[in-house]
This record gives C-alpha cells, structure tokens and sequence, in this order.
C-alpha cells in the first residue's frame, strides 16, 4: 500500500553549474512527486561536513565537504505516495555508469562523485535531513 513520505533531495553544486535545475524538478513533478519546500543555499564546509556526518570515517569524507560547499545548491521537500523510493528511483544509482537509462544521474551525472543529485536513503534518514535545512513553517 502506497503511503504519502517526504524525503530531502538536493541538487548538488554540479546540477547547478550544468543548469539542469528545471530539467530536475520537473522529472520529480512529472512523476507525481510535489515541491514542498525549495531554496538555494551555498553550504559552508562545517555545514556541508554536519550534514554527511554519517560518513565521517570514510575516506572520501573530506572530498565531500569540500565538493557539497563548492558552489550553490538547490534543496527541496518532495512529497508523495513513496516518495523516497521514486525519488531513488528518478535519481538512478549513484554510479552513473549503472544508472538506468533516462535516469538523472544517467542523463547528467559525471562520476560517482559528482552525480547531480542526493536523496534520503530511508524515512529514518529523511526524518533527520529534512530539518538540516528546512523548519516546519518553511514546508507546504
């Protein structure tokens, strides 16, 4: 049974550059996903190293932070029935090279380290990334 989530997706700083925020967002809208919230935010590395914490220990940690704090981002609130496991789904695996065809990552993404997009991996996941970046009264 199909059940309505929010999860965080984020346009990384390469999404940006390549000017493909438009193309994004509407592959979320067409597949019945809603825009609940959404601003751009240029992430300082503190910021940036707060919200991959989980990945601390790992050796592309620093890579990371100074790649998510490059440039701008663009961060939203998808709505939907499933919306983790769709958004998962519009996103395609993180390796652009085994994303499936028509894919974000497939249609956009560089490597496995710039691949245009995040998304909350889990509920429990979104339940903490939301709030990294947005308050409730910001969330429509």
């Amino acid at each position: 049974m199909a059940r309505i989530e929010q999860t965080l997706s984020i346009i990384k700083p390469d999404g940006v550059e390549k000017n493909v925020i438009g193309d994004v967002l509407s592959r979320f809208e067409a597949a019945g996903l809603r825009v609940a919230a959404i601003k751009m935010v240029h992430m300082t590395p503190e910021q940036a190293g707060g919200f991959y914490i989980v990945h601390k220990e790992r050796p592309f940690y620093g890579e990371l932070m100074e790649y998510m704090s490059s440039g701008p981002v663009v961060v939203l609130v998808l709505e939907g029935n499933d919306a983790i496991s769709r958004n998962r789904d519009i996103m395609g695996a993180t390796n652009p090279k085994e994303a499936a065809p028509g894919t974000i990552r497939a249609d956009h993404a560089e490597s496995i380290e710039r691949n245009i997009v995040h998304g909350s991996d889990s509920p429990e996941s979104a339940v903490v990334e939301i709030p990294y970046f947005f308050d409730d009264e910001e969330i429509f």
